[in-house]
């Protein structure tokens, strides 16, 4: 899934648990560090290639420099 991969590669640094939950009719939750970040149930529809990680941007971070290998 590219969401995990997209959080992973530039907020490893930061990031101590990412859940994907899955369920019936292709409907998922996206938590981090315990907080829900991003739910199709409550959206009803997929996100948006890069959303999720736009989210956790807005979310924690402000200040917080992207991860480099």
């Amino acid at each position: 899934m590219s969401a995990a991969s997209d959080l992973l590669s530039n907020y490893q640094h930061v990031i101590e648990s990412l859940t994907f939950t899955t369920g019936s009719k292709g409907v998922y939750d996206v938590t981090v560090d315990g907080e829900s970040l991003y739910s199709k149930h409550s959206t009803d529809r997929h996100a948006n290639p890069g959303e999720i990680l736009e989210l956790f941007t807005e979310k924690y971070g402000e200040g917080v420099t992207r991860f480099t290998s």
